[in-house]
């Protein structure tokens, strides 16, 4: 069972591999419930984790918190759904015609490097308090990097590929359509699994100003009027719908390219 613990890029059990993120994550519980019923933190900046179940219990039981959860996911889906209908297939233009890539990689290069809090002003001016401009804060968090990253996933696709494909008479559609994009595919649902993530961390500063709900409306709330086991509990809800995001998203993977070996997963 502990065969290639310590040898790089070697399988290991799966239930060793399962039981070491049990064991870190049981460790960081046990260093958290030390520092707080031990009062070496005051409650008032690190709430026990027993305040933070009964906290969350009386959120999820007068159903407020319910309604913050269904607002930001539609926030976030919808923000990061238009960034990658743009995004992937501008991303595989980019990928395999050199004239789009010299046209766009440049100016989408320079842009990925502004920080999307700073562009908040302008959305207010230009689009309102509005649903828009909370999912364009969304938008441009993602949008740039997806972009870059599936042009990378296509521009990576094996040059024997399409050298043979021309060689069996392949015309440019069809080199296209029967060789380029199967061969990224998986690549670009990789890519959406890891900018969804992105996409998450983007809320709260979509949601910080001119939002009256929310889950980054309530952290905020909550950090106000200093109830940090609201602002403990907006954050683990934010982090648990990541993850079951990035589960739903493996789970696509594997059951669409079950033929790609991948490690972890």
């Amino acid at each position: 069972m502990w065969k290639n613990v310590f040898t790089p890029k070697k399988e290991i059990a799966k239930p060793l591999y399962t039981g070491a993120g049990i064991t870190t994550f049981l460790l960081l519980l046990a260093i958290w419930s030390v520092l707080s019923y031990g009062g070496f933190v005051n409650p008032l900046f690190l709430p026990s984790p027993g305040q933070i179940v009964r906290t969350a219990v009386d959120m999820f039981q007068s159903g407020d918190i319910l309604g913050d959860i269904g607002i930001s996911f539609s926030r976030v889906a919808l923000g990061f759904l238009l960034a990658a209908l743009i995004g992937v297939p501008l991303g595989i233009l980019m990928g395999t015609l050199r004239i789009v890539e010299g046209a766009f990689e440049p100016i989408i290069g320079f842009i990925r490097y502004m920080p999307a809090s700073a562009f908040i002003p302008l959305f207010i001016l230009w689009i309102g308090l509005g649903e828009s401009e909370k999912m364009a804060v969304i938008f441009f968090g993602t949008f740039f990097q997806l972009t870059l990253m599936v042009m990378d996933v296509t521009k990576n696709v094996q040059t024997e590929l399409i050298e043979v494909s021309y060689t069996l008479g392949a015309n440019r559609f069809q080199l296209f359509s029967r060789v380029i994009l199967p061969a990224s595919l998986p690549g670009i649902v990789d890519t959406l699994r890891i900018t969804f993530g992105w996409a998450w961390t983007y809320l709260v500063v979509a949601e910080l100003v001119g939002a009256s709900d929310g889950l980054g409306y309530m952290i905020m709330q909550a950090s106000r009027f200093l109830k940090p086991d609201k602002v403990i509990i907006g954050i683990i809800i934010i982090g648990l719908l990541g993850l079951l995001m990035d589960l739903l998203f493996k789970a696509i993977y594997r059951a669409s390219f079950s033929w790609m070996r991948k490690e972890g997963s």
